[in-house]
């Protein structure tokens, strides 16, 4: 529920389990799931100029969002625990004074693996949400495979793709709300690119599940859909597994063998093989950059 992390929390919690009932491992939710994606909301901003208004609905976007760590994503941790998955999902941070759309992993014994923060946001996602950096562009070796995150249109971002290729991502997990019917073919491009699964979680939201005095600009009719999903998974062919799925909340399943990703890279190898580190190369900055650096010792 849009700005309510506590009901949003609970969701998550029967969402995981129903899919834990149905033999899910690895768990993926949508960006920005906890505890929204404010679509359609402008939060007062003009080019010079913001109103009162906005200010006071940002400060309820950041009440809602979760610290890391803090109690919010211990009850992620909890839900993850308590149905022994793999637990992927989109997360607004909060971190000092500024707001991250970032994703979360979790193990099946509840341990905050680690986060990715989404390292460029998009239009008017800029004025609410900073941007990450180098630090946290985990692809993590699992128990299912190398479990990796790239968050909405920055799966539009070449080189960002290549340094997941590069670490070997298996189960690529594309958080997202973009529920155009361009997305799903690019999931397809990505995975056969990667020669990896894809697994991308899509948000469906509809008005009734917004605050009331929620002034979003599609207008106030309940039954409205703000996003309309498109989840899908596809395998390293880029043949898709199942979805996309338009019609309402759904959850999607399908069995993965990571030994079509070895079959897939036989011909691709965007990162070994096929690449030609000769003429094209990668540098990737995976230092934190903070604002501020103390050192006490300043001859260091």
């Amino acid at each position: 529920m849009v700005f309510d992390r506590e009901a949003t929390l609970e969701k998550v919690r029967a969402l995981t389990a129903d899919a834990a009932s149905r033999g899910a491992r690895l768990v993926v939710f949508p960006e920005a799931f906890v505890s929204a994606y404010p679509k359609g909301l402008d939060f007062g901003a003009r080019v010079g100029g913001r109103t009162p208004e906005g200010r006071r609905m940002f400060r309820r976007y950041f009440d809602s969002a979760v610290g890391v760590p803090g109690p919010g994503v211990d009850a992620l941790a909890a839900t993850a625990r308590e149905h022994s998955v793999y637990l992927v999902i989109g997360a607004i941070e909060r971190d000092g004074g500024t707001l991250y759309c970032t994703a979360l992993f979790f193990d099946p014994e509840g341990r905050l693996m680690g986060k990715h923060r989404k390292l460029m946001p998009t239009a008017m996602e800029r004025l609410v949400w900073g941007m990450g950096d180098g630090s946290t562009l985990p692809v993590f070796d699992t128990a299912l495979g190398k479990l990796g995150a790239v968050i909405c249109r920055e799966n539009y971002m070449p080189l960002l793709r290549m340094a997941m290729y590069a670490k070997g991502i298996q189960l690529y997990c594309a958080p997202t709300v973009d529920d155009r019917d361009t997305w799903a073919r690019s999931m397809q491009h990505i995975a056969f690119e990667g020669r990896c699964f894809v697994l991308s979680a899509v948000q469906y939201l509809r008005r009734g599940d917004c605050p009331e005095d929620y002034p979003a600009i599609q207008g106030d009719d309940p039954s409205t859909v703000l996003i309309r999903g498109g989840s899908v998974i596809v395998n390293p062919q880029g043949v898709v597994l199942c979805g996309p799925n338009y019609e309402g909340e759904c959850i999607l399943t399908a069995d993965l063998h990571l030994s079509e990703i070895v079959e897939g890279k036989y011909d691709l190898d965007v990162a070994g093989h096929y690449a030609r580190p000769d003429v094209f190369r990668l540098t990737v900055n995976d230092r934190p950059a903070p604002a501020a650096e103390f050192k006490a010792d300043l001859s260091a």
